[in-house]
């Protein structure tokens, strides 16, 4: 799994203890962390977990964005499945079983977690309505029922999310491996998680000018040749 983390201090321990609190069988669970250059306390707070097993902790010395904290966390990753797993709490990791199931069943490649098929707490009315308009947009333009594009629970087998080149920065990340997703032909399934948002005095970064990214980024890559083979 891949934490991207910038200035998270209040919650990024927390999230630490609730993804080790998982128990996923006989599954060895992994932790890439990637701290894109916080500039509070969070370094400091990751310090305590230096050198233990299964976690590795990197670091970007400027600060880029989602995207490259996630790239950079994928050079790392040796495990079969990638989770993204942002370091705030708006998502609990007691989703990753209901998460991994369908892959590990062999009906799907890639799983998001839907907000909206699932249980929502504390969305605000923008946030709700931005997520609803890049859902309808992902529909749209890869005619693929998508009922949650933009959210952060999403899982990969590791060699497809590898396999994608990803060009993202920000949060364009989404809208990139979703149109990698389906014009991939790769089987991607949806099930309902548990969400809890916060505002943007408690930490919140995504903007209104990242939502005009992502509709940018899902036509982009709608039409954008991809790797010979797997576009669709």
């Amino acid at each position: 799994m891949i934490i991207p983390a910038h200035n998270e201090e209040a919650t990024i321990q927390e999230v630490i203890g609730q993804v080790r609190a998982v128990d996923l069988g006989d599954d060895e669970l992994e932790m890439v962390v990637v701290d894109d250059a916080s500039t509070d306390s969070t370094p400091e707070k990751l310090e305590a977990f230096a050198g233990q097993p299964g976690i590795t902790l990197m670091r970007h010395p400027v600060n880029r964005g989602k995207g490259a904290a996630i790239r950079t966390g994928l050079e790392a990753v040796t495990g079969d499945l990638v989770i993204i797993q942002d370091a705030d709490l708006e998502y609990d990791p007691g989703d990753y079983p209901r998460l991994i199931e369908p892959i590990e069943a062999g009906r799907a490649d890639v799983v998001y977690g839907s907000r909206f098929k699932g249980t929502r707490e504390n969305m605000a009315f923008a946030n709700l309505m931005a997520n609803k308009i890049l859902a309808w947009a992902a529909t749209v333009l890869f005619v693929k029922r998508i009922s949650d594009e933009a959210t952060c629970y999403k899982v990969f087998k590791t060699e497809i999310l590898k396999s994608f080149d990803l060009e993202c920065e920000r949060f364009e990340f989404c809208p990139e491996v979703t149109a990698k997703t389906v014009r991939g032909g790769y089987r991607l399934v949806e099930v309902p998680i548990s969400y809890r948002g916060r505002t943007v005095e408690a930490g919140k970064k995504i903007r209104a000018t990242d939502g005009l990214e992502a509709i940018w980024t899902l036509l982009r890559f709608r039409f954008k040749r991809l790797s010979k083979g797997r576009a669709r």
